[in-house]
């Protein structure tokens, strides 16, 4: 019987952490099924989903936490609480760009919250404007829609927040 394990890690970046990781995983007889990982302002930072025998689990867990140079937080997938059952959820892209202020992702967040969107997925970075024009805020995410919301509601208060920011913004279905 397998168990799915969830990792964040966190790090000062440097060549050869995922090396590491992907080391201890394979080494306890781990099958590593998705992540995101990236570097942010000098650290790396990444979620890994894996799958591994119950019984080895443990000592697993153990290995990736004494990694050096790594904190290393574990969670056994299905501790948290699932979504009540019923009609799946949609998926919609999310994409906004716009001079940059403290408050966008706040701002943003809060209409997604208020209709029961969950983020799945969400990128953000702040740019160089072109020609001199200072920093541009972007990002992509994507949400889950559920049937009890109705997007084109979630658009319009989406557009009206996008006014107040001074943002564009772009809402669809993905297919």
């Amino acid at each position: 019987m397998t168990t799915t394990l969830v990792l964040t890690l966190i790090g000062r970046d440097q060549p050869g952490l995922v090396r590491v990781v992907a080391a201890a995983i394979a080494e306890h007889g781990g099958n590593w099924l998705e992540s995101r990982l990236c570097r942010l302002g000098g650290e790396f930072a990444g979620i890994v989903r894996l799958e591994v025998e119950t019984t080895r689990a443990d000592t697993l867990t153990q290995a990736l936490r004494g990694l050096a140079g790594l904190r290393v937080d574990v969670t056994r997938e299905g501790s948290a609480p699932l979504p009540t059952a019923g009609a799946p959820a949609q998926l919609a892209a999310l994409d906004l760009v716009g001079s940059d202020r403290p408050g966008i992702l706040r701002e943003v967040s809060a209409v997604l919250a208020n209709h029961g969107l969950n983020v799945e997925d969400l990128s953000s970075e702040r740019v160089e404007a072109p020609m001199g024009g200072g920093k541009l805020f972007q990002l992509r995410a994507v949400v889950s829609v559920p049937p009890s919301s109705v997007l084109a509601a979630v658009q319009a208060d989406l557009e009206k927040l996008a006014a107040d920011l001074m943002v564009e913004l772009k809402l669809d279905r993905v297919k």
